[in-house]
């Protein structure tokens, strides 16, 4: 049994410093060719990333964005969703999900999960379909692959399109392929937390399609194919050249870093699996996940948060608020109660202290603070 540890260390959520002391040197390099070749737009950095993204996917086009939310709503924009449909997607997911669909005049229809993996739930996507169905968005939650297969008969049926919402799996897998490959189109954010993070915001969208991702390109790009030629109404989104730089650097390791994820995970659930009342995730059949996340279950799960935050154990929540349940989204008419499997989670989650360069001590500080925390030493 790993003895405790004595004494009192800090354990932030996520260690970015430990990311960027490891990719310094050759980010100088690359910010000093950007430099002194003064391409701040565009340019080679960004061509280089957006190819080799797309490699290691397996995809077939990668479009650098300027962060996650927009990388959504091109992606819905790009794949045909429109003014006045419906776009369905799950209730326990981050805003930006559901704002990219008010964005365009769409509609978003959220559906319960499932109470195992908190995953958007296949069933319930089946009752919500109705005619104005254009789009469903499955979000690919904790670094999980959601369960396309089981979506895609549903979507054909109705005609829709599926737009994966891939912010939190680069790299993630479902039966051997990438999530961000397993719908008609994908957008994910390199917000500086992901798996693969920026040193500020981006993000892309892939797709197979080409003809997708050149609408993607036209529309991010003010509606232009060429310059001062604007067909369509587009927006200003573009992949940052520095950001570029960044994320070529951290691509080249992510493979690692998501193996070392696993690890993490694994010791967790080692140091955890005696400790009652404690729901720890799991991996579904088929998935090769790489935990974003390493989210459990607690009872009183505020006063076990704040133990831990007191101990400077740097957990978290992921997220507290379903989107039928926000401020923003209220006028949509689903009260408390909607959607009980979302609504029940949302009260207990704690998301731990998660990323590659986690040690064993920290991570056994966290339990031993955990077990006192639930009274269990």
């Amino acid at each position: 049994m790993t003895r405790p540890v004595t004494g009192r260390l800090s354990v932030p959520f996520v260690d970015l410093g430990a990311q960027q002391d490891e990719i310094a040197d050759e980010v100088e390099v690359g910010l000093k060719e950007v430099f002194a070749q003064a391409s701040f737009i565009g340019g080679p950095a960004v061509a280089e990333f957006e190819q080799a993204y797309a490699r290691f996917l397996g995809a077939g086009h990668c479009v650098g964005v300027a962060n996650g939310t927009d990388a959504l709503e091109l992606a819905l924009r790009a794949a045909g969703v429109r003014a006045g449909g419906e776009v369905i997607l799950p209730a326990n997911t981050f805003i930006a999900t559901a704002e990219a669909v008010s964005r365009i005049g769409a509609l978003p229809v959220p559906v319960d999960i499932d109470p195992e993996y908190l995953l958007i739930d296949p069933d319930r996507v089946a009752e919500a379909v109705t005619a104005r169905t254009q789009a469903i968005m499955p979000v690919h939650l904790f670094g999980q692959t959601a369960f396309v297969e089981r979506l895609a008969p549903i979507a054909a049926a109705s005609g829709a399109v599926i737009v994966e919402d891939a912010a939190q799996s680069q790299g993630a897998s479902r039966h051997g392929r990438f999530a961000g490959t397993l719908g008609l189109a994908a957008g994910t954010s390199f917000y500086p937390g992901k798996n693969l993070g920026a040193a500020g915001d981006a993000g892309a969208v892939v797709t197979n399609d080409d003809d997708v991702a050149a609408r993607v390109r036209m529309l991010g790009a003010h509606g232009s194919e060429r310059k001062y030629q604007h067909d369509t109404v587009g927006m200003n989104s573009r992949l940052d050249t520095i950001q570029a730089v960044v994320l070529n650097a951290k691509l080249r390791r992510l493979a690692m870093w998501n193996e070392r994820r696993r690890k993490a995970a694994a010791r967790y659930t080692e140091l955890l699996a005696d400790l009652p009342g404690v729901e720890l995730p799991r991996t579904a059949p088929g998935n090769a996940d790489v935990w974003h996340l390493y989210v459990i279950r607690v009872p009183d799960r505020d006063r076990v948060l704040a133990a831990l935050n007191a101990a400077g154990i740097g957990a978290g929540i992921h997220y507290p608020v379903p989107v039928h349940l926000s401020g923003a989204y209220r006028g949509m008419g689903r009260g408390p109660g909607s959607f009980p499997v979302a609504e029940r989670a949302a009260r207990g989650i704690l998301s731990l202290p998660m990323f590659p360069h986690i040690s064993e001590v920290q991570q056994q500080y966290v339990v031993d603070h955990l077990r006192a925390a639930s009274g269990r030493p």
